[in-house]
């Protein structure tokens, strides 16, 4: 009887592991945060402590339920889903609301489904949205921003940055058309969430995770062209009813969705023409959503919805096998 030995067939790999890529992003998306703190003050840092805490924790718990060695906790992905929750909230987010959307990810939107590798949805957006019907008021009191002003005696921080009082204040895309500084928009100078801030900081990591290979320029550049374009033509054809494609691209979620949500290796397609179609669907729903929808922001019903979609495109626009023919081909020779 014969012995054959099972050989692997032909592949790459990159070096990165799992932890490592999970960190990187973090770490990408680490400046963007910490401007959030800074514009926003301690009610952004708490929104962001608990998420984490909230994370790990049911990470942990879900691990020991199913048996797991709970050292796969610190793998860093509940981190980069706590991380994208909070950039997803405004700042005056409770606490305790933005620990309950962290505990919803990580058991419904991750574990349910057989844990990391296996959901079919972002986990981090499966909570948004969860939140944001449950908890509406909370969800849309947008927090005016509060930059520590530099005194003789050093930095003045407001009762507003310590979290003592709050003021609140309309975010671009609740009144796009007040919208004339597209400065203010890169460099986040105006409310909203954490992660709609700043849209050079998270351009600039975005473009760091390409550059080290993690994510692949596919998705973003489909989806920053895919919200654009019809907003532009829109606003074009009626520039008193529709945004400009600029407002658009700067406010809101954007740049966010464009480089680390829809990005996502687990719910996005693999194929580069899958990816295309993906980042493409996404922004063009963006785009609706924003426009038609009851909503004014539609970055996290616009991911959820593709994540539907993605295994009908992984199917129809898989790369073909090396070596295979098309089905016209063989028919043909036949």
């Amino acid at each position: 009887m014969a012995i054959n030995n099972p050989i692997a067939a032909p592949h790459t790999h990159s070096g990165l592991s799992t932890t490592n890529i999970m960190y990187l992003v973090v770490l990408a998306l680490s400046p963007a945060a910490l401007y959030g703190v800074w514009i926003f003050g301690l009610p952004a840092a708490l929104v962001i402590v608990s998420c984490c805490i909230s994370a790990w924790l049911s990470e942990v718990i879900c691990l020991q339920l199913q048996g797991k060695n709970w050292l796969s906790s610190i793998d860093g992905s509940s981190l980069l889903t706590a991380l994208l929750l909070a950039m997803s909230l405004p700042a005056s987010t409770p606490w305790w609301v933005a620990s309950f959307g962290c505990i919803f990810a990580i058991v419904i939107g991750k574990h349910v489904y057989g844990g990391l590798g296996h959901n079919p949805f972002n986990p981090a957006m499966l909570g948004r949205v969860m939140l944001l019907i449950c908890f509406p008021i909370e969800l849309t009191n947008w927090q005016a921003i509060s930059i520590p002003s530099l005194g003789s005696d050093g930095l003045i921080f407001s009762q507003q940055w310590l979290g003592i009082d709050g003021v609140s204040s309309a975010t671009p895309l609740a009144d796009l058309n007040q919208i004339v500084e597209w400065k203010g928009l890169l460099l986040g100078e105006h409310a909203g969430s954490l992660g709609e801030t700043s849209a050079l900081l998270i351009a600039l990591g975005g473009l760091f995770l390409i550059w080290r290979g993690i994510i692949r320029p596919y998705i973003p550049c489909a989806l920053l062209l895919g919200l654009t374009i019809p907003a532009s033509i829109a606003h074009w054809l009626h520039p008193q009813d529709y945004a400009s494609g600029l407002a658009h691209l700067l406010s809101g979620g954007a740049m966010l969705a464009a480089f680390f949500i829809a990005t996502d290796l687990v719910t996005s397609p693999t194929s580069p023409r899958g990816q295309i179609l993906f980042g493409a669907g996404c922004g063009l729903l963006i785009w609706l959503i924003r426009s038609f929808g009851s909503y004014p922001e539609g970055v996290a019903f616009a991911v959820l919805i593709m994540n539907a979609g993605t295994p009908v495109i992984d199917h129809y626009l898989r790369p073909k096998i090396f070596g295979s023919q098309s089905l016209f081909k063989r028919s043909k020779g036949a």
